[in-house]
């Protein structure tokens, strides 16, 4: 194998690939690239078994081939090049030459035969998306995944698809958020899958705010395709929990929030909430929010802005933390919140205008309540 390739554009794909090496494997190749160069081309695949990543950048090839290097190793050597080429060759004992202007250096291979082979998607359902919209979907669902390895089903991302409609979940038991948009598929067609966080945190990376992603689902995999890189994943087994149930039908008042004033005070006031098992307090009175915390650690933190709330004072506690992640992944101006007492969970939606947010809002974030001080 001899292939000669931008120094940019080897790292750029190297780069791609890395954060899913294998650290620690029983299986030596596993911590290595492989790395083929066919028909002009040059394709480095990685994979730790769970998710797997194929991408694919131009290079003058002078002779055919394929190796396996080790991955920290060869990004860590490359990422110190300053040549705006570098030339890589191969001999029959995956001895590799790596030659940058005036630089040489060889690394030891190994021969790619213990390296997995790519699943096959031929009868895979095939969705059409635009790289914006997935890469939305999936940034403002991803963040409130369970963090806990107890809650298996709740590690991932879930992917409904029924009624012609495409709708993505995550949730960890304090929190959920949901958004869904319409897809080009057959509306009798209907599935879930739940895609590992991990996975979509690699997605995320791949996708870029314009151009077509191809996305392949069976029943125990999914990939995705993008013009350079193909991404391919185990989805998690198990039973996702009905999270219609969490969401309430009705809200008894709705509140409109200035989203950037919000998230202003309650960092302010949350430094006076101690760790993450307290909570900071909204009081709805005539006009008025006013939030509050104080423990015996540090002290009290008390703030105020105006709001459109009118009736009788309402009084809720939320983990400020989960509140702001909320805050960060909506993008308007204004949040519209839906409260109903003390008790039952607080429903934003992230939709300039919205009078009453409701189950179909999309996208809508739901935030358990915790105790009030004082109860």
């Amino acid at each position: 194998m001899k292939f000669v390739i931008s120094t940019q554009e080897i790292n750029y794909i190297i780069n791609k690939c890395q954060n899913v090496v294998a650290q620690k494997s029983a299986i030596p190749v596993l911590s290595n690239f492989m790395i083929e160069a066919k028909k002009g081309e040059v394709v480095v695949t990685a994979t730790d078994l769970t998710v797997g990543v194929r991408c694919v950048a131009e290079a003058k090839v002078f002779e055919e081939g394929v190796t396996t290097l080790p991955a920290k190793k060869l990004s860590s050597l490359l990422r110190e090049l300053t040549a705006v080429n570098v030339e890589i060759s191969t001999n029959e004992n995956h001895i590799t030459e790596i030659q940058a202007d005036s630089s040489r250096f060889k690394l030891n291979g190994m021969g790619c035969g213990e390296f997995p082979s790519l699943p096959d998607f031929k009868d895979a359902v095939k969705i059409c998306f635009s790289q914006a919209e997935l890469k939305d979907m999936f940034y403002r669902t991803a963040f409130a995944v369970s963090k806990e390895n107890n809650r298996y089903a709740l590690t991932g991302v879930l992917l409904r698809i029924a009624s012609g409609k495409a709708c993505f979940i995550g949730t960890d038991g304090k929190r959920l958020a949901s958004t869904h948009m319409n897809i080009a598929l057959d509306p009798s067609f209907a599935a879930s899958y739940i895609i590992p966080i991990k996975a979509v945190e690699e997605i995320l990376k791949c996708l870029k705010d314009d151009g077509q992603v191809n996305v392949y689902l069976k029943t125990d995999k999914i990939a995705v395709e993008t013009e350079d890189t193909l991404l391919f994943s185990k989805l998690l087994s198990g039973d996702y929990p009905d999270v219609s149930r969490v969401i309430p039908e009705t809200s008894e008042a709705a509140v409109c929030l200035h989203r950037e004033e919000l998230s202003t005070l309650l960092k302010q006031v949350a430094l006076f909430a101690a760790d993450a098992n307290h909570s900071v307090r909204f009081s709805f009175v005539d006009g008025e929010l006013k939030l509050s915390a104080n423990t015996m650690e540090i002290g009290e933190g008390k703030v105020s802005m105006p709001v459109n709330y009118h009736g009788a004072e309402l009084n809720i506690a939320f983990n400020p933390t989960y509140f702001l992640d909320i805050l960060r992944h909506t993008k308007g101006e204004t949040v519209s919140m839906g409260l109903t007492d003390s008790f039952n969970p607080g429903v934003i939606t992230d939709q300039e205008g919205v009078s009453m947010p409701t189950k179909e809002a999309s996208p809508l974030y739901v935030i358990m309540p915790m105790r009030l001080n004082g109860e």
